[in-house]
């Protein structure tokens, strides 16, 4: 009897065991299940400011939500191009991305006002625009094309680089094929400038650089000095023809499946996430200027009313575009 009873105490010992292990199980995996996990997409270096902002969105988001969102980050082109991370977002295949305003301007039309060279008076001007009612009615006006706007990033001030020659006035760049953003903006301005615009991807443009598939392009000091391209690149001009924003951009299909409250803890993360990655950009572009100088570019700064001269035109071209052409008339306007 008393071998029965210590077997059946055993017994009793282990199924209480499975039972609080079986029980472990459920509550893990109803807690997993109940955590939703955004996917993001961009591509961009892990060191680029950009990144480094996301990475505190995603904690950020953890925290607001008490671990109920979170997000997934992959670098790097990993998943594609700009463009295609954009095509993924529409079809509900990715949830969110990073792109240029200038590559969002061929999903939501408007968009191409960031893309006009010498727009922004400067830097204050330039955030207060986009943190304003112009860059929220832009932010929300790619809705109706399956993309929501959830705020800007600082990409700074682009400006030529190119492998021959220095560029210090537009006809430096007579005959020159640059690469640009897929942008008809973009190619557009390095026409009238000039040059023979080439779009290329980011991720193809290094080995296009060294093959001399185009003699230089144009971006800002970071991405010129992370991306390597300052390898092939020894002569930067720093003329600051554009200064298009960078826009965390969510699918529709994946906002719309959000409740209210889950909206506003991802708001709220982006919102801290944009402060954040406009301090880094201010400390990178000073950074990467003093190691391309370091590395042997040739840095130098034109007169950029020669390069304005030559472009002015295009705020006229949009006349007949009379949405553009009141936004180019208010964003002027504001002090």
């Amino acid at each position: 009897m008393k071998f029965l009873n210590n077997i059946f105490r055993i017994w009793n010992l282990r199924s209480l065991i499975f039972s609080f292990i079986l029980s472990f199980l459920v509550i893990s995996c109803s807690n997993i299940s109940n955590t939703k996990s955004i996917k993001l997409a961009h591509g961009l270096d892990i060191n680029h400011p950009v990144h480094k902002a996301m990475l505190l969105l995603g904690k950020e988001l953890e925290k607001n939500s008490d671990g109920k969102l979170n997000l997934e980050i992959y670098p790097s082109s990993q998943l594609g191009s700009e463009r295609q991370c954009l095509e993924l977002l529409q079809i509900g295949s990715l949830g969110m991305t990073k792109v240029s305003a200038a590559v969002m301007e061929n999903f939501a039309p408007d968009m191409k006002v960031f893309g006009l060279p010498f727009l922004f008076k400067n830097k204050a001007h330039r955030f207060k625009v986009l943190d304003g009612e112009i860059g929220k009615e832009l932010l929300d006006g790619g809705t109706k094309y399956w993309l929501k706007g959830l705020g800007y990033y600082d990409a700074g001030s682009r400006s030529f680089y190119t492998k021959g020659k220095q560029i210090n006035s537009p006809e430096d760049l007579t005959g020159m094929k640059i690469r640009v953003m897929e942008s008809a903006t973009a190619m557009t301005m390095v026409k009238k400038l000039g040059g023979s615009p080439t779009p290329i991807s980011s991720g193809e443009l290094y080995t296009a650089l060294q093959q001399g598939v185009v003699d230089g392009a144009e971006n800002n000091p970071p991405t010129f000095y992370l991306s390597g391209q300052y390898e092939v690149c020894k002569y930067y001009s720093l003329d600051e023809h554009t200064a298009i924003p960078d826009v965390l951009i969510i699918g529709t299909s994946l906002w719309n499946t959000l409740s209210e409250q889950e909206q506003q803890w991802l708001q709220k993360a982006v919102d801290a996430s944009v402060v954040y990655q406009r301090k880094l950009w201010e400390q990178s572009e000073n950074e990467a200027l003093e190691a391309v100088k370091k590395a042997g570019v040739e840095v130098v700064t034109p007169d950029k009313s020669k390069f304005t001269e030559k472009v002015k035109t295009m705020f006229d071209d949009y006349k007949d575009d009379k949405k553009v052409y009141q936004l180019i008339q208010k964003i002027q306007a504001i002090q």
